[in-house]
């Protein structure tokens, strides 16, 4: 049962990191109210995200001993969060073509 319960632990901490950062990182950082200031910090989060993948991948490659399930939930966090992001601009885009359609 013990290892039901460390299993379980270690699925939560991994969602908690998913998620972003743990609910004490969460409180101490400021949050901007401004639209541009989330979409900014959104992209430099998905960018982020990217650049570990390839660190870790390389890493991998090259033999430093990371392991390979580290670098393919790295992998799969980019994509997660590219196509998340790639769907938000999609919305984006169409909201701004329908504004732009309404007449004045």
């Amino acid at each position: 049962m013990n290892e039901v319960q460390q299993a379980l632990q270690q699925m939560q901490a991994l969602a908690a990191q998913a998620a972003g950062s743990s609910s004490t990182e969460a409180a101490a950082e400021p949050r901007s109210a401004d639209f541009a200031g989330l979409l900014q910090s959104a992209i430099g989060t998905v960018n982020d995200l990217q650049q570990s993948a390839v660190r870790k991948t390389d890493a991998f490659l090259n033999g430093e001993g990371v392991p390979l399930t580290e670098v393919m939930i790295a992998g799969q966090k980019s994509r997660v969060a590219f196509e998340a992001m790639k769907e938000v601009r999609n919305h984006l885009l169409t909201a701004y073509q329908e504004i732009s359609r309404m007449p004045i």
